[in-house]
């Protein structure tokens, strides 16, 4: 059985690492995805989806870039300009805004809290801020949060990822696992993966050895000397694990013994001192934490780190990873293209964990910008790239989309971007609060009875947008004359394009025939849209 591991592991590694047939490492990230998706596409005969028109494409771009719907000035900007690089300015120009640090910040928050995470800013949002404002490279981040240092205003936050979980170092070890390199070696707790020959109980508590010293002192996080970790095997005597990662590579450390009743009475007196004294305990002579952040990073171990940043980035911005589910990378659940995994892992651990060249990358790619509309009858699976993946807004996106389809277009033509910024931050900053109404996406998505119901008969809903208030959509569209001239501007700004013919004269017709409460007939043309899928969904 040993040896058949070994031969499947072998394999897996073989496909990940930076094989002699991959493409170039100096060809554009763009370039090489397109060319092994179309290849994949060629080899299963499968044709693609058309690319997106302009208004399709700068909608989806600020969604993923900066976290909100453009505004119908914006619209207008991208789809009448004829320069042949607008494109890749559009890119750079919100890569380079505040609002990117602010909605990656988000996207990353999310990701280290879990699928069931709505956010709500806090210590950990404002160092990933920071973070992601100085485009730390993500090897460091990942040191940050496992080595966090309180006292350096710079990493300040960073903790909250470990002390949020440190009463619990079982849920530690899986979620570090799973996050940072794409494992998930739960199922190997209570005996030898029933189905995944990889993951034997042995790495899930090599793994725990890891964060077995590591607890809360008084609110800081303090790591002892020492620390045994045993389990029970499912056959056989209990054991005592050895200090080891997900490779199989183990660590030879001090401290793997049980401490004497006097050596267990002075580190014990010497943390409740640090915890009187309300200070970090100092790290201790050997961090076993620090062994795993220092083994993970080595060359020949950093392979399941550098292709699970990359694949998140890929479902992150494509709506699918190349290893489905996020947290199965193993020999049997190999990537939909594996080439195209091991290029863009190779890509980002020689570029020293550049995220911002991969998000660049991705995001001005053919497969990036394919339509999500399929008009033949089958449907090509999602592995295959061929057809855009529509995605469930994420709370904040939805909250601070709502604030901008709802308020009237002319407050965002100010004249000057850095006014425009600082309002769209504000609109944000208020919106924050309405996020908490909406769950975090996941990979099976449905609109939950709660979303409905908020939609439908929420007084807070309707003060917030559809209020005829100062600034707002429906306080501009009431002051125009034309109803058709009103409809238009409702559909730009909602749903960032013009309506469809068959669109204006349904809903002209709607509200011509209810001139006696023109404001009321508005305002449901207004719900109607903003409460429809097509506002719901990044397609």
């Amino acid at each position: 059985m040993r040896s058949r591991r070994l031969a499947l592991l072998a394999l897996f590694v073989a496909a990940c690492v930076a094989r002699a047939d991959l493409l170039p490492a100096d060809r554009p990230i763009h370039e090489v995805i397109d060319h092994y998706v179309d290849a994949k596409l060629a080899k299963v005969k499968t044709t693609s989806a058309p690319q997106v028109d302009d208004v399709t494409l700068i909608r989806r771009l600020m969604l993923d870039l900066v976290g909100r719907i453009p505004t119908p000035a914006e619209t207008r900007s991208f789809v009448e300009s004829t320069d042949p690089q607008k494109r890749e300015k559009l890119v750079d120009r919100l890569m380079a805004s505040p609002g990117f640090v602010r909605h990656q910040a988000n996207q990353f928050e999310a990701m280290l809290a879990g699928p069931n995470s709505r956010g709500g800013g806090g210590g950990l949002r404002d160092y990933l801020a920071r973070a992601v404002g100085e485009s730390r490279p993500w090897d460091q981040v990942f040191r940050e949060l496992l080595l966090p240092d309180e006292d350096d205003p710079k990493t300040k936050g960073s903790s909250d990822f470990l002390r949020s979980r440190v009463s619990d170092i079982d849920r530690v070890t899986i979620d570090v696992s799973v996050v940072f390199f794409g494992v998930n070696v739960s199922c190997a707790q209570c005996h030898d993966h029933p189905l995944v020959n990889d993951w034997k109980q042995d790495h899930f508590y090599g793994m725990k050895s890891f964060f077995a010293r590591t607890f809360d002192n008084g609110g800081f996080l303090a790591e002892r000397e020492y620390g045994l970790v045993r389990f029970k095997p499912t056959k056989g005597p209990e054991r005592q694990a050895k200090m080891m990662f997900l490779t199989g590579m183990a660590v030879s450390a001090p401290g793997v013994k049980e401490p004497t009743k006097d050596e267990e009475k002075k580190e014990r007196e010497k943390f409740e001192q640090f915890k009187k004294d309300k200070k970090a305990p100092p790290p201790p002579s050997f961090s076993a934490r620090a062994k795993l952040v220092e083994v993970a990073l080595q060359s020949k171990e950093s392979e399941y780190f550098s292709r699970s940043i990359a694949n998140r980035l890929w479902h992150r911005f494509i709506g699918y990873g190349l290893v489905m589910p996020l947290d199965q990378m193993h020999t049997e659940n190999p990537p939909s293209h594996p080439e195209l995994l091991s290029w863009l892992a190779r890509d980002v651990h020689s570029n020293k964990y550049d995220l911002r060249r991969t998000i660049r990358g991705i995001v001005l790619s053919k497969t990036y910008s394919r339509s999500s509309k399929w008009t033949a009858e089958t449907v090509p699976g999602p592995g295959t790239f061929a057809v855009g993946r529509l995605k469930p807004l994420t709370p904040m996106q939805m909250a601070a989309s709502l604030k901008i389809a709802t308020t009237d277009p002319q407050a965002f033509e100010t004249g000057k971007p850095e006014e425009l910024e600082k309002r769209i931050e504000g609109l944000e900053s208020s919106a924050r609060g309405f996020a908490s109404s909406f769950a975090q996406p996941t990979d099976d998505f449905q609109i939950g009875v709660n979303e409905a119901l908020l939609f439908s008969n929420s007084d807070k809903l309707a003060r917030e947008f559809l209020a005829d208030g100062n600034e707002k959509l429906i306080g501009r569209v009431n002051g125009i004359s034309d109803p058709p001239k009103a409809i238009d501007l409702i559909v730009r700004s909602v749903l960032c394009r013009p309506a469809t013919a068959d669109e204006q004269r349904v809903l002209t017709e709607y509200v011509t025939r209810r001139t006696d409460r023109l404001a009321d007939a508005y305002r449901q043309v207004i719900w109607a849209l903003i409460s429809g899928s097509e506002f719901r969904f990044n397609h």
